[in-house]
């Protein structure tokens, strides 16, 4: 349905001020690209008349918009099982399981997380002037755990600038290879593409973004470790680039770490990285929020798994000791 705003009279402190800027101050459930993309289009009127994106507007000057109805995005909506933490009218927080592609690209046009939102989200208010959820944030294919979904332009904007200063509270477990010392440390480094492999990020960038990954160890086995990992920054890939370059590669990487050879328990079938908690405020109202997203059983299988090998390792007559031990 398309909605017709009502006059908005500019006021003697805007005067001079750019038309999408004003807008956006005014109205800020819409980005300044929105607000930019309706201007183009012909939907802002200045005193009736539609004007450019860079008019300088006059005190006294009356704006007014009409903003066309969301057009679907042309993807398919799939019933697809989610595994919801909390919903309202604005956001959607899920644990994402394994196996599943967050948006649709090249090679998984359909089965993506996108798709199963089209299909369970029946009060989407449009993002972008699209018939879509707002992904705020991504999880790698592999990767499960905690995600956040914007239902409207507002919860999305205010989402966005959360993670982009760093208000967002991402906490991770992980099982890593080796032994990391120290127990507690920080890695920091840029984190760009890798020169020589276009489609991997790399610690050692010609040029990149900083990034910091704070770890523990949680439980330490003979060759292996499980670890906790809050990230300030969200780059590419940044936990499983970080602890390659630490040295101990996420278990099941087979991207930034190498495969085991005779590796008991056998190999995992994916990276062992799991987003377990998410803490941000409500885009809308403010209110702190945190959200746990229980562990999958293939991570807790592992985990079990290697913490039984080392205590059959320390029986009498094995030829091992205990080595697990808990910061």
């Amino acid at each position: 349905m398309t909605e017709k705003s009502d006059p908005l009279i500019v006021p003697p402190g805007g005067a001079g001020t750019r038309l999408d800027s004003w807008l956006a101050a005014q109205r800020p459930e819409h980005s300044r690209a929105r607000w930019q993309q309706l201007i183009r289009a012909g939907c802002v009127r200045v005193n009736g008349t539609p004007r450019k994106i860079s008019q300088e507007l006059r005190a006294s000057d009356a704006v007014d918009y009409t903003l066309p109805p969301p057009e679907p995005i042309g993807l398919i909506a799939q019933d697809i099982p989610l595994n919801i933490l909390y919903e309202d009218a604005d956001i959607l927080v899920l644990n994402k399981p394994p196996d599943l592609v967050v948006h649709p690209a090249a090679g998984h046009a359909s089965g993506t997380l996108v798709n199963a939102l089209l299909h369970h989200c029946h009060d989407l208010a449009g993002i972008g002037g699209e018939l879509r959820p707002g992904i705020v944030h991504r999880l790698d294919k592999d990767t499960s755990g905690a995600l956040v979904v914007a239902k409207n332009e507002i919860a999305l904007n205010g989402l966005v600038r959360q993670f982009k200063s760093g208000r967002v509270q991402k906490e991770y477990l992980a099982l890593a290879w080796g032994r990391p010392e120290p127990a507690r440390g920080t890695i920091a480094t840029l984190i760009g593409r890798d020169p020589r492999h276009r489609k991997k990020m790399s610690a050692h960038p010609k040029s990149g973004r900083p990034a910091r990954t704070d770890y523990e160890v949680l439980e330490q086995f003979a060759d292996s470790a499980v670890l906790r990992l809050r990230i300030p920054t969200g780059r590419t890939h940044q936990i499983r680039v970080h602890l390659a370059h630490l040295g101990h590669p996420v278990i099941g990487d087979t991207v930034y770490g190498r495969a085991r050879r005779n590796a008991r328990p056998a190999p995992a079938a994916r990276q062992m990285l799991h987003a377990q908690q998410l803490a941000f405020d409500h885009p809308r109202t403010g209110a702190p929020l945190v959200f746990m997203a229980p562990v999958p059983e293939d991570f807790r299988t592992l985990w079990r798994a290697l913490r039984a090998r080392d205590q059959e390792s320390a029986l009498p007559g094995a030829g091992g000791r205990v080595t697990s031990r808990a910061s």
